[in-house]
């Protein structure tokens, strides 16, 4: 058994309320109170199954509410709070992290110049590696030019089978080492980021300790 109240019948609200209390105190069952998909309200002894999983309340012979259920979550919602959750607890792992670590600012930008020192050596290395593979090809492709396809002439001999794989290899190489040179920047970019970041955040954590 169960009533219903408009939105448009808000008015008619305590006359149901009064019939759900006498109707409840007379039977003395558990009332319960949700709304519809179209927000109609409804009161009733039992929720329908397709509302049960939706956010109802309880009500005691009084009509006053006495339990509160929220809707189910759906998979995605609790996926979202899953990550909200842990991405909390990584930064206060973070957090705890900076502070036991470092005892001030400079303690942090003197491990960022350690570590971009390191990375400069290595993009050093890997651009003079980098050249050197552009210069080999520059000598392959024009010691390439005297053969067929690169050479048009009628007498123009084939390609020898070791000048095609020297140049494949070393235009693969280079197409290698630049991809990787490319990285090697973006994770020079990544650690600068990184490091501003956690400057920013040691302050904010050491200006609110003393706010205390």
């Amino acid at each position: 058994m169960s009533m219903r109240v408009s939105r448009s019948g808000l008015g008619l609200m305590a006359a149901v309320a009064g019939l759900t209390l006498a109707w409840t105190a007379a039977i003395g069952a558990t009332t319960y109170k949700w709304t519809d998909n179209q927000g109609v309200v409804h009161y009733g002894d039992s929720i329908p199954p397709q509302y049960a999983e939706k956010a109802h309340e309880t009500l005691n012979a009084q009509g006053v509410a006495v339990g509160h259920a929220d809707a189910q979550k759906s998979a995605e919602q609790l996926a979202a709070e899953a990550r909200d959750s842990e991405a909390v607890l990584k930064q206060r792992q973070h957090d705890n992290f900076l502070i036991a670590t470092y005892t001030s600012v400079k303690d942090i930008e003197s491990l960022r110049d350690v570590r971009l020192d390191q990375l400069k050596g290595q993009l050093t290395a890997a651009e003079q590696y980098v050249d050197t593979l552009h210069s080999r090809l520059v000598t392959l492709q024009g010691r390439a030019r005297n053969f067929r396809p690169y050479n048009s002439k009628p007498n123009a001999r084939r390609m020898p089978d070791d000048l095609a794989e020297d140049l494949v290899h070393t235009l693969n190489e280079l197409r290698t080492q630049r991809n990787a040179l490319t990285a090697k920047n973006e994770e020079v970019s990544g650690i600068k980021a990184e490091f501003d970041s956690d400057i920013q955040r040691y302050r904010e954590l050491h200006e609110a300790h003393s706010h205390r």
